[in-house]
């Protein structure tokens, strides 16, 4: 690694079916972007990839390398050694690096978070049975660092039969998420659930792979002074939890396994891909589907 950007976790498929020993699921954020990244090079479900918050990752190659980066739309840049003109590839295809080659992950214009993936996977060490940085916890590998040396799979899948993904290229991240009704969103009444769909939220800066904390218009009504506590109760991926301030938090990927506020709604698998794509400052609003 020559450069690691805001923040560069290792992340695989997550290691699900622990939360009575108090550990989460984890794993990818855009669990869709993982996929694809993982199916442009060939790998088995379940391989580990790079996700970069805010882009910014600078990864030379030893020896050749099959790559794929998905996610958050923006610039890939392979620099070929021996002084070789440079190459800009689209997000959502499969190119080959050389040995000595240098890739460069731009800034996002769409989106927040970007997968990169390598054919093999990387092949580090796991914890409970994954790959995964739990940032809540600290299980997993550590955050990534400039001068670390990333060991690479010598087992794949067949070669994949796509090098680029059409829906994965240019992709718009919406402002939408889908959520249907949570077990305690009769508890609140119009302050929770109604108040959630009828509302334009703006992300908060204090977001990150626990959940994504929302801000509303301070005129809202229903707004602060909600204070309805719970006896600490399971959580999962895509609850959507009201403290007392009223305002939401929308659990990601590494949330806690229990929690003492109502859970309103519960986003949709998709809708959880979405959110984890949310940057402070954007507009976000809900819509209810059936479940």
């Amino acid at each position: 690694m020559l450069a690691t950007g805001t923040l560069t976790l290792l992340q695989d498929a997550g290691r699900p079916g622990l939360a009575h020993l108090g550990v989460t699921g984890s794993g990818a954020a855009d669990q869709g972007s993982y996929r694809a990244a993982n199916r442009l090079v060939g790998n088995a479900a379940g391989e580990a990839v790079l996700e970069s918050v805010l882009g910014g990752i600078v990864l030379r190659a030893r020896g050749a390398l099959l790559v794929a980066v998905t996610g958050a739309t923006g610039s890939v840049v392979v620099e070929r050694s021996g002084g070789r003109a440079a190459v800009e590839h689209p997000v959502g295809c499969s190119f080959t690096l050389g040995d000595g080659d240098v890739v460069r992950v731009g800034p996002p214009t769409q989106g927040l978070r970007t997968t990169l993936a390598v054919r093999g996977g990387f092949a580090v060490p796991p914890t409970l049975g994954s790959r995964s940085s739990d940032v809540l916890s600290g299980l997993g590998p550590a955050p990534l660092r400039a001068g670390d040396v990333l060991p690479v799979g010598d087992v794949a899948g067949e070669w994949p039969e796509a090098t680029l993904l059409p829906g994965a290229i240019g992709r718009r991240w919406g402002r939408m998420l889908a959520v249907t009704p949570g077990p305690r969103a009769d508890l609140v009444g119009a302050a929770g659930l109604p108040r959630l769909l009828a509302t334009e939220w703006t992300v908060s800066a204090a977001s990150n792979r626990v959940g994504v904390r929302l801000v509303g218009p301070q005129s809202a009504p229903g707004s602060g002074g909600h204070a309805l506590t719970l006896p600490s109760e399971g959580m999962i991926v895509g609850a959507v939890q009201l403290p007392p301030s009223g305002e939401p938090v929308v659990f990601l990927r590494d949330h806690p396994v229990t929690g003492g506020y109502p859970v309103i709604a519960v986003l949709t698998p998709e809708a959880v891909d979405v959110a984890a794509q949310l940057r402070p400052g954007d507009a976000v609003g809900f819509e209810a589907v059936h479940g």
